[in-house]
């Protein structure tokens, strides 16, 4: 996938690598939501922090970045990261070890966490590239957000499927979320038109070994 001039890897499980910088980015951690959702008496299982760290580990393990860059509401609110399992802090600390670790600010998570480590701006710039996690409605070139959870909708051969994907237009892209237990917002919502300006842009829809890319006009409404 190229994003203003720069070439990336779209990686199937929802993160974009930068190769020259060796950067790896994702979104929407939102750790420890289902001990979040037990403080208001909705339990789930507890188990999303540490199955996406797993998931994170691996991406990690393949790509063995210099930087890794988390796009925003990395906890799903404020008290998140106090709430972390005594294993699931160890995991995090040993994924940072060795390489720099950017915690970007996001709307669940807008003040910087205690005792996890890293750096917590609202945004980055790297070369041609703006990280961030609200994307700006038609931005300039080069910017990677998230915050929407992108989600297509395809109907082919009488058969619908609904994928997490990226959503980009050569100028700036929005990942998918990476969490456990994050849901997605559909690529036909006004929303993302807010974002694009038009339907000129395409869904790249994770599949289990590669990504299937369709022009957002073509995805259907849910």
């Amino acid at each position: 996938m190229a994003v203003a001039g720069v070439s990336l890897v779209a990686d199937c499980a929802g993160a974009l690598y930068w190769p020259e910088e060796g950067l790896l980015a994702v979104a929407d951690l939102h750790l420890e939501k289902g001990s979040s959702f037990a403080k208001r008496g909705v339990f789930l299982p507890p188990y999303d922090t540490a199955s996406t760290l797993a998931r994170l580990g691996q991406l990690i393990a393949r790509y063995a970045p210099r930087i890794v860059i988390a796009l925003g509401d990395n906890f799903h609110d404020g008290g998140g990261a106090d709430r972390l399992q005594d294993g699931d802090r160890d995991h995090l600390r040993a994924l940072q070890r060795s390489r720099d670790w950017v915690w970007i600010t996001g709307n669940h998570d807008p003040e910087p966490a205690r005792n996890i480590g890293g750096f917590f701006p609202a945004s980055l710039s790297i070369g041609a590239l703006s990280f961030r996690h609200l994307p700006t409605p038609q931005a300039a070139d080069g910017e990677i957000a998230g915050h929407l959870h992108p989600v297509a909708r395809v109907t082919q051969r009488g058969r619908t499927v609904s994928r997490r994907c990226f959503a980009a237009n050569g100028k700036q892209a929005i990942l998918p979320a990476f969490g456990a237990f994050t849901g997605g917002l559909n690529i036909r919502h006004e929303a993302f038109l807010e974002v694009f300006g038009t339907l000129a842009f395409t869904a790249h829809m994770l599949g289990d070994s590669r990504l299937y890319a369709f022009a957002a006009k073509r995805c259907v409404p849910d």
